[in-house]
């Protein structure tokens, strides 16, 4: 199934729908109805706020009740969203609002006959608004049915597509509405990919669905299989791949555009299983590892939607793409590679594999010449311990590139923390017989010592920063807001739009 949207003027009341979300807002004796949803009230005879309060509702962000109409507007039922208290000025939060679409979708969608025909009336006054409001829902209509059966699923395929018909009268609604439909595409594509299961998608097969993406919006590619990366010297894919039956790729990607002027270069981890090698992870660990190619899925997602949107900037994407299993063929703890451009690494834990296949994509995206290198990994645990599992961590070697990436994260309202890369944290990754080794003595600080590793892969001259996605790539509990359990995109919309600003 699919989602389309579309941008109407109408009243929400007359619109054909089979639902029609309203916002409203805590406070008072009773919930007040927001902007956008007056019409629907003035159809209930100015009474939606108290039948709302007759059901419990206090307005609380992303609080959801859901009505039948009677008759009073066309849509047989109405969906009434919390957005908070009202601003005392100024419009809506657009985090609030992306998150209030997004829970309304998610309990249409959970209908067994899916969400339909579904007007959004909630706060569009700006094309910030509107734009807020149809990513929120596209990405609260996820879904991923790859491998569900049974009557449920049926009567899901059997209901057709999902269309929202988002109600707003801003100047640029529908540009804004158009952006967010090629972002909320790019993210359901990540999340696709993470919820794959990983005996269907080894590296090859991750390989193949790039060249898909390539050849759908214009992308060139290049792709190196496990003959070139052994020939071309690249020790840090060859060497975590040699373990598993599915050998390594490292997939190239570009975007060129006429009128650019600066190029950014994106490179992704993508371990499509990471057992942890032989320093094999506990079972607890192990049955989300999936995900351990989010970073590679977000990308992927990312130059596509660039191509779609014909952004004015030269970009490259370097999907870094294994498979860490244990064998008899697996590299060994003490084992010495070399990565691509002759560094040497000593491996003393097999299960920091993702800083070395990253290695080799960072040194080989500094070939492309780009004014700004972002790697995204989901590279740490200590990520999780440090920052938890919404919130992403942003390091890099100038303090103006890492705020600038944090800036734009901010800008798509997806939650990320500036983070130091201490330079004591070095002498810890000293090796006795190689240049570096992979992991320090010492558990302390290790997300920051992993992108200390990483940094010493970046050319003094080159601005470069760090993305440790690890916990809010793969969401383990329940769903909140536009974020299903499962695959969430995590870091997607922050790469996008680091392009859309260095288009400027």
């Amino acid at each position: 199934m699919s989602t389309s949207l579309s941008v109407h003027t109408e009243s929400p009341s007359s619109l054909d729908a089979d639902a029609v979300v309203v916002g409203y807002h805590s406070g008072g004796d009773a919930p007040e109805p927001a902007s956008g949803a007056h019409d629907v009230d003035a159809a209930f005879s100015g009474g939606l706020a108290r039948t709302l309060s007759l059901l419990g509702a206090s307005g609380a962000a992303e609080e959801v009740h859901t009505l039948a109409s009677l008759g009073a507007v066309r849509a047989p039922l109405v969906v009434a969203v919390g957005l908070g208290p009202a601003p005392a000025e100024g419009p809506v939060d657009s985090d609030v609002l992306s998150r209030a679409a997004g829970a309304a979708l998610r309990t249409l969608a959970s209908r067994p006959e899916g969400a339909g025909r579904v007007a959004l009336a909630l706060p569009s006054g700006t094309a910030e608004e509107a734009g807020a409001v149809a990513i929120g829902a596209r990405l609260g209509a996820y879904a991923f049915d790859r491998y569900r059966t049974g009557e449920q699923a049926r009567k899901k395929a059997e209901s057709g597509d999902t269309q929202l018909l988002l109600v707003s009268s801003a100047p640029e609604a529908e540009k804004a509405a158009e952006r967010a439909a090629v972002l909320a595409d790019a993210v359901c594509l990540a999340r696709d990919l993470v919820n794959t299961a990983p005996s269907d998608l080894v590296p090859e097969d991750l390989a193949a669905a790039a060249q898909e993406v390539a050849e759908r919006t214009g992308l060139e590619i290049e792709v190196l299989d496990e003959q070139a990366l052994s020939e071309g010297g690249y020790g840090g894919l060859t060497g975590v791949g040699q373990g598993s039956a599915n050998p390594p790729r490292l997939v190239r990607l570009s975007h060129s555009h006429p009128e650019a002027t600066r190029t950014v270069a994106f490179v992704g981890k993508g371990i499509t299983f990471d057992s942890g090698g032989l320093s094999l992870k506990p079972a607890g660990s192990m049955d989300w590892m999936k995900s351990d190619m989010a970073g590679a899925a977000s990308v992927l997602a990312a130059m596509g939607a660039i191509a779609t949107l014909g952004v004015k900037v030269n970009a490259v994407g370097y999907l870094a793409v294994a498979e860490n299993m244990p064998s008899g063929t697996a590299q060994r703890p003490s084992d010495v590679l070399t990565v691509y451009g002759g560094k040497t690494v000593e491996v003393l834990n097999t299960d920091a594999e993702g800083r070395l296949v990253m290695a080799d994509a960072l040194v080989r995206a500094q070939e492309d010449a780009p004014d700004l290198v972002v790697d995204i990994a989901t590279l740490t645990g200590a990520q999780l311990v440090a920052l938890g599992t919404r919130v992403f961590a942003v390091m890099a070697n100038d303090d103006a590139v890492r705020d600038e990436v944090v800036a734009a994260a901010g800008a798509e309202d997806e939650a990320a923390w500036p983070m130091p890369l201490p330079t004591e944290l070095r002498s810890g990754l000293d090796s006795s017989v190689a240049d570096i080794a992979n992991v320090a003595g010492e558990r302390w600080g290790g997300m920051l010592s992993a992108g200390v590793f990483l940094k010493e892969f970046v050319g003094e001259d080159v601005k470069w920063a760090h993305l440790d996605i690890a916990g809010p790539s793969f969401n383990q509990g329940g769903p909140h807001g536009y974020t299903p359990k499962g695959g969430t995109g995590s870091g997607t919309r922050t790469l996008i739009r680091i392009a859309e600003e260095y288009a400027k």
